[in-house]
């Protein structure tokens, strides 16, 4: 282990600092940016790693859908031995710059530190062992040493579809990865803030990727501008990694008033924007009441994103009552509890409004939404009732609908491959990641539902073993994290 007494000796959990608040509001930069080589960072990871047990049973590995090694690169950062940190956090996570920036980190409720004292900086120290891997020059295409001759279709270039193809390239099988989209990375590249993820991170790592040798096929929508039964012709195996992109509609009158927007109509123009592409009719905050509805991590994506166009106020509307600031007793260690949470776009501004509904959303003469109608709800026999005497308006130009999504779009692709799907919406698939369609899988949110982004790797990796084992007619070398009759079971 690291330090024996480092738990005892370093009692606190310290973080870099992020970028000041008046500074990053201004731009797109991110707001956690990540410092190799500072060495005031890395007496910071010195202290944190030791900080480390080494626990006989490391909840943290059960609590990570990948099973990150945590002891094992704790310690080794501790030592200062980055290139063997490196080594074995690459050896269950595909992509740690991602996670290590996007992922809420379940590993650290699961850290039996956190017991009795703040938990590892388990997140913080992953993102720093990539980002020393990359400037050290430790990170390197893995170019297979021979083929196999298979080809496998991956449709989707989300973290589960980037994973699979990045696992099944290196076992030797040639991938073609489909993207509807100009440009390779799905929600991560489109629906992800810049301030969140800089997608410099994700093009250096697509461009590892295609020295390894997968191939990106961009701005092709499979069942329209390729039929999918010409590609289940053409290759030996496709996986379907299509994500979860049918947003949940808000049924209220003034749902159709101008101003009114999903929220994936209105963050992909404000990332190209961002980036510096021209975008036509952008939906813009600048100057206006702008109202989230949706206290999930999408609406604070669409809170920072709104604060940075110059929105005059925002507004962010949770129908559940503010969380608890402390661990409830019903969600003991190791869950991963439902706490009161502060992103970093909840540092820089807006409102949070609890335990309220919206009633209706009403327009101007012009047809542009002016106002909600909010009312107070209250749980009664399961279900949120009004709160009588509590209705009231409040301004809004701009309401942004961030309730998440329902599952993959209906639409010529399922239609032609003929795959069933489930009552909840997703792809329907047996433990081992297959539809009912000989030769076709399913992995990440199209299976799974909504999810996280280390869930989305850890199915990409999982079922890139279940592909290989289907090509191979045997067992495969490619570790397999998890099942797909796992699932349920660690949600």
């Amino acid at each position: 282990m690291a330090d024996p007494r480092g738990f005892l000796t370093v009692r606190h959990r310290a973080l870099p600092a992020d970028r000041p608040v008046d500074e990053r509001v201004h731009d797109w930069c991110e707001v956690h940016a990540p410092h190799p080589g500072d060495p005031q960072a890395l007496e910071l990871l010195h202290e944190q790693s030791s900080r480390c047990m080494n626990c006989g049973v490391p909840f943290c590995h059960f609590s990570c859908p990948l099973g990150n090694l945590v002891p094992e690169w704790n310690d080794l950062v501790w030592r200062g031995q980055w290139a063997d940190a490196a080594d074995r956090l690459f050896q269950t996570n595909n992509f740690p710059e991602l996670t290590g920036r996007l992922c809420p980190a379940p590993c650290e409720t699961g850290c039996v530190l956190g017991i009795n004292q703040p938990p590892v900086t388990i997140k913080n120290v992953e993102v720093s062992i990539v980002e020393e891997a990359f400037a050290r020059g430790l990170v390197t295409p893995q170019v297979p040493r021979w083929y196999t001759g298979h080809t496998v279709a991956i449709i989707g270039s989300g973290p589960a579809g980037l994973a699979a193809a990045q696992q099944l390239t290196r076992a030797g099988h040639t991938v073609a990865v489909y993207e509807r989209a100009d440009a390779a990375g799905g929600l991560l590249r489109y629906g992800i803030p810049e301030f969140k993820l800089e997608k410099s991170v994700l093009d250096r790592r697509l461009a590892l990727m295609k020295e390894e040798g997968t191939r990106f096929h961009l701005g092709v929508e499979i069942g329209r501008d390729v039929s999918a039964a010409e590609i289940a012709r053409r290759y030996d195996a496709v996986l379907l990694a299509v994500g979860s992109t049918t947003p949940r509609d808000l049924p209220v009158p003034g749902r159709e008033l101008s101003g009114v927007l999903q929220a994936m109509e209105y963050l992909p123009p404000a990332n190209r924007a961002a980036r510096g592409e021209v975008v036509a009719d952008q939906p813009v905050a600048t100057g206006k009441d702008v109202v989230v509805i949706g206290g999930g991590d999408t609406g604070a994506d669409c809170l920072g994103t709104a604060l940075r166009q110059g929105a005059r106020s925002v507004t962010q509307l949770e129908i559940l009552p503010r969380p608890p600031a402390e661990r409830p007793a019903a969600q003991p260690w190791p869950t991963y509890p439902m706490v009161f949470r502060v992103s970093s776009a909840h540092e820089e501004g807006g409102e949070r409004v609890y335990a309220v509904s919206t009633a209706q959303m009403l327009g101007d003469e012009d047809g542009a939404v002016r106002a909600l109608r909010l009312v107070d709800v209250a749980p009664v026999d399961g279900r949120f009732e009004p709160v009588p005497g509590t209705e009231r308006e409040i301004p809004a130009q701009l309401v942004l609908l961030a309730m998440g999504f329902t599952g993959p779009e209906r639409g010529p692709l399922l239609e032609q491959l003929g795959v069933d799907v489930t009552p909840r919406g997703t792809i329907a698939r047996d433990e081992g990641f297959a539809t009912d369609v000989p030769g076709v899988f399913v992995a990440g949110d199209a299976g799974r539902g909504q999810s996280l982004i280390v869930w989305a790797i850890a199915e990409g990796r999982a079922a890139a073993h279940a592909v290989d084992e289907y090509l191979a007619g045997g067992p495969s070398e490619l570790p397999a994290p998890i099942t797909a009759s796992t699932v349920s079971l660690r949600l």
